[in-house]
């Protein structure tokens, strides 16, 4: 088999011209080996050349399907951060597809204070020369204000519906099934977000207690989709049906850090290929600086590690079809060389410039464990943000904590003192009750302590700081469920729902369940709460049907324009407007909240209707309606009853429950 020099312009395995072009990048190596495989027979060839730092060459008559991957030759000096050990078969950072998932084996390990000098070829899937392709996508392409994100787990969606063939349970062809399709169909989600997809790793820790890495939080392959769910082609399949259904396709995905956890961690890809280019060290080289707290932190300081992360993210847009991403722990990929966080860090700044990246959905999960890693609201536009602080102010409130009406108040107004500056729209707060990471809905309302000895941890991992409370009546909990159901569709902002809350799904109290591969982990469809999930629908119905309750523009109590009225009036009960002592009185249970279109829109824009929403999570109560003629358009204590017009000035409003009202106003 004959080599010669390649192009470098384009990194990882290029099919071209009746052969392969393979190029990486490697600014300390010594020299690298293209190892081809043929079955088990494995021939090596050195690239021969050199452009920079990006090692070279062209193989004719080998094209897609071709299995591969890489030794690298150059220093054993951990000590000032080199771990090159050309034992190890490594991984392409660009390999389209692997030929297996990636689980740990003893012959990974590339060594800690020296090099082990096992061959990994045996433990290690092989790279996949693919055919590159760039097919038109016809997308929903879905504004903000219009959407609805279901966060779900690929696996732990399908693997339990007996409507889903059990031979497609757990794949990409099982996640776009008739059934699931229906199913968010049904309750009007507008976009999936699916938790990693692209190839992770069973680390060891997990592995060695009998446990497998469910949520995939630990990357090796950032272009390849997870072989345990299928095929690329499936994938793409996945995401073509899911477009037909009016539904866009967010992936979760990880660039803070890769599996290789720190220095006592396999040697599967970055590591071999340059260590102390690919990761932030700290010590001379000797540590990895670990603001993710999984071992390691990329290093997006290094253009060409940062041209692996943007040319990732192009490749799951432009290749395999996808609308967005919500980046793990985005903080991480917002700081500089010096580790502070800035809004217009590397990864931050060429991410917004990118004609293709600038125009997809972007979510931050705005902070990690690093020094100043909490960045909630500093994230630049256009990137949308996980607002942890409406998650738990909700949950406080209707556990009916002491002094909480401004806290509900704030996050129903779409958390403005967080997020209205430089020009942000009032969709920048991502709005959530519960995520894979927590208790689910379910388990909010039956447990007052984590249940985490599935994980094989004594307890200790997962949050402490719930704000949940085991009721004890099944009423009482569904009541629960459903005001905290209405309070997140009514908020404004961008709704996200994590799989199986709408059915009623529990983890056993479990909030942790990144292990649980199993029916613990996965939506208990066999049980599923029908009327639980028609009212989720009817609420989505409501919120798509009235753009007053998702609106582009903040709320701030400001007169309009077109007929004089404050675009938002707090009330409570009395029908009086709060002072500042009201907002500040420790027993106030109750809130309401008339709102019409943004002041600052456009002329005109929602002008039309007015809402008046109540949210009770203290007794039963009268509540004063503001002048004017109302229609109940929900009740959560009635989930079923349909609209109907409200003469009385007063409405009776019971415990644990949200009403709303609305009426037309002048033209």
């Amino acid at each position: 088999m004959r080599i010669r020099p390649g192009r470098a312009e384009v990194l990882g395995a290029v099919p071209v011209g009746g052969g392969t072009n393979f190029a990486l990048y490697s600014a300390h190596a010594e020299k690298v080996e293209l190892c081809l495989f043929e079955g088990e027979r494995e021939i090596r060839l050195a690239l021969p050349e050199r452009a920079g730092e990006i090692w070279h060459g062209f193989v004719p008559g080998v094209g897609p399907g071709a299995q591969y991957g890489y030794r690298v030759h150059g220093p054993w000096a951990p000590e000032i951060g080199h771990r090159f050990n050309p034992a190890k078969l490594l991984i392409d950072p660009y390999a389209r597809a692997l030929t297996a998932p990636l689980v740990w084996h003893p012959l990974m390990q590339g060594g800690n204070a020296r090099p082990d000098r096992r061959d990994s070829a045996l433990a290690t899937p092989r790279s996949l020369v693919c055919e590159i392709l760039k097919p038109h996508w016809e997308r929903p392409g879905r504004s903000w204000s219009h959407t609805f994100i279901y966060e779900a787990h690929l696996r732990g969606l399908t693997m339990q519906h007996p409507d889903v063939p059990e031979a497609l349970r757990g794949t990409y062809e099982g996640m776009a099934s008739a059934p699931i399709l229906a199913h968010l169909k049904r309750l009007g989600v507008t976009a999936i977000e699916l938790l990693p997809v692209s190839a992770f790793l069973d680390d060891r820790f997990l592995v060695e207690k009998g446990l497998r890495n469910y949520w995939g939080y630990q990357p090796i392959a950032f272009f390849a989709p997870e072989p345990r769910y299928g095929t690329r082609e499936g994938f793409r399949a996945m995401v073509r049906a899911f477009h037909a259904a009016g539904i866009e396709v967010i992936l979760d995905v990880v660039f803070n850090h890769s599996g290789e956890g720190d220095g006592s961690g396999p040697t599967l890809s970055l590591r071999g290929i340059d260590n102390a280019a690919c990761y932030r060290l700290a010590e001379g080289g000797r540590s990895y600086v670990n603001d993710t707290g999984t071992g390691n932190t990329l290093n997006l300081a290094n253009p060409m590690v940062l041209r692996l992360v943007m040319d990732a993210l192009r490749h799951w847009v432009e290749e395999m079809g996808v609308d967005g991403f919500r980046f793990d722990l985005a903080a991480t990929l917002g700081r500089t060389s010096t580790g502070q966080f800035k809004s217009w860090a590397p990864f931050l700044s060429a991410i917004r410039q990118d004609p293709v990246l600038g125009a997809v959905k972007l979510i931050a999960e705005p902070w990690d464990i690093g020094p100043g890693g909490y960045r909630l609201g500093d994230f630049p536009f256009p990137f949308v943000e996980w607002n942890d602080r409406f998650r738990d102010g909700l949950r406080q409130f209707w556990r009916g904590d002491a002094a909480q009406i401004a806290e509900l108040a704030r996050r129903v107004a779409g958390s403005a003192e967080i997020f209205d500056h430089h020009g942000r729209p009032a969709t920048s707060s991502l709005n959530f009750l519960t995520a894979h990471d927590g208790f689910t809905l379910q388990d909010l309302v039956s447990y007052n302590e984590k249940r985490n000895e599935a994980n094989g941890e004594q307890n200790r991992d997962g949050h402490n700081a719930n704000y949940s409370e085991a009721l004890s009546e099944p009423e009482a909990k569904a009541a629960r469920k459903r005001a905290l159901l209405a309070s997140l569709l009514l908020a404004q902002g961008v709704p996200m729902l994590l799989a199986g809350d709408e059915i009623g799904n529990g983890q056993s109290g479990n909030n942790n369940a990144y292990a649980q591969d199993n029916p613990l982990g996965w939506v208990d469809w066999p049980k599923a709460d029908w009327e639980l999930c028609a009212f989720v629908a009817r609420l989505a119905k409501l919120r798509h049907d009235h753009p007053v309750l998702r609106q582009s523009r903040f709320l701030h109590a400001k007169i309009r324009a077109q007929d004089g009225m404050r675009d938002l009036i707090w009330r409570l009960p009395s029908g009086a407007e709060p002072t500042a002592q009201d907002w500040h009185d420790a027993n106030a249970r109750c809130l309401c909240a008339e709102i019409r279109g943004a002041a600052e829109g456009p002329a005109g824009q929602v002008a039309h209707e007015a809402f008046f929403a109540i949210f009770n999570a203290g007794p039963t109560l009268n509540v004063t309606l503001p002048e004017g003629s109302w229609r109940q358009v929900l009740d959560t204590t009635r989930p079923e009853a349909p609209e109907s017009t409200h003469a009385e000035p007063v409405t009776c409003v019971f415990a644990q429950s949200v009403q709303l009202f609305i009426r037309s106003t002048a033209r």
